[in-house]
């Protein structure tokens, strides 16, 4: 993407961000953007994967269920500041989402991000704002374009995954940082976590992790701007394969018509995952996804279950 591509998508992030209440006014991002209403929609896609007004709602969403579990206040309060014009229609859209009514999350005291604040430009750097392997964040994801590589995750590259893992939110119900970071560190420890960039960046493109003992990969995560060619999630799904000969891989995803989704399952299965088996991860509703191995010489698929 060119970069006044990229920082017309941070100016309309910024203009929603500023307007989360009240309607949404897709003239005034669009203005805020510097470009038409059509042009923008095409930029924040191919940016975000998300239209514009998804990822508004997301927003509004993410932080009615902060309300919800860190205030006592009341759910009309909290809908009308979303922007809904009735509790009724909030409701019935953050159950959608939340897999659970306003006040059945409330009551359950754990709250987690459906979407965070997208820093597209920035995200590349670490949390003190020094530059992960380029002059500047937006630099680093503008230079990796492949050919993409993946390697083993370092302690040194911790702080980097949990920014991607900021970014790529939508993709993780429940996430827990804290929880998420200790488990990531104890994976690098294990050898079980990888990370993908492209050429002439350090930055960290897309990240995974897996647990060799089911086979499965538990974390597949790749930075917005590089999820639609693919490229980055293909080097860890192909990495993993190679971590484990000859098994077959599971992954969770959302089930199908999960309003929460932006395009998981659609991402898997260009990867080449077939729908397999219901389950729940999480107290979450989700789909297994198995990758099959490819058939071997002398007849035998070579094939295994994992689920």
């Amino acid at each position: 993407m060119e970069p006044e591509h990229l920082r017309a998508v941070e100016r309309a992030v910024a203009c929603i961000e500023a307007h989360r209440g009240g309607r949404l006014d897709l003239d005034a991002i669009a203005r805020a953007a510097g470009y038409s209403k059509f042009h923008l929609h095409r930029l924040f896609g191919e940016a975000t994967g998300m239209t514009v007004h998804a990822y508004a709602s997301r927003r509004r969403l993410t932080e009615a269920a902060r309300a919800l579990v860190e205030t006592q206040r009341p759910v009309a309060d909290i809908a009308r500041e979303a922007g809904y014009d009735s509790q009724q229609t909030f409701s019935a859209a953050f159950a959608a989402l939340y897999k659970a009514p306003p006040a059945r999350f409330r009551a359950s005291g754990a709250f987690y991000p459906l979407q965070l604040p997208l820093e597209l430009g920035g995200s590349a750097a670490g949390r003190d704002g020094s530059p992960a392997g380029a002059a500047d964040g937006r630099a680093g994801w503008e230079a990796g374009t492949g050919p993409w590589e993946a390697r083993a995750a370092t302690p040194a590259d911790v702080p980097a995954w949990m920014d991607l893992m900021r970014l790529a939110v939508d993709g993780f119900p429940w996430l827990d940082e804290r929880r998420h970071e200790a488990w990531l560190r104890d994976a690098v420890a294990r050898g079980r976590a990888l990370v993908a960039c492209g050429a002439g960046s350090a930055a960290l493109a897309g990240a995974a992790a897996f647990d060799p003992e089911r086979a499965r990969i538990d974390v597949l995560a790749v930075h917005p701007l590089q999820r639609r060619g693919g490229g980055p999630a293909r080097a860890l799904v192909a990495a993993v394969q190679a971590a484990l000969p000859g098994r077959d891989l599971v992954i969770a995803t959302y089930r199908t018509g999960d309003r929460a989704d932006t395009g998981y399952r659609r991402d898997l299965a260009a990867l080449g995952f077939e729908e397999a088996g219901l389950g729940t991860e999480l107290g979450y509703p989700v789909q297994w996804f198995l990758l099959r191995t490819e058939p071997q010489d002398g007849g035998g698929s070579g094939r295994r279950s994992n689920l």
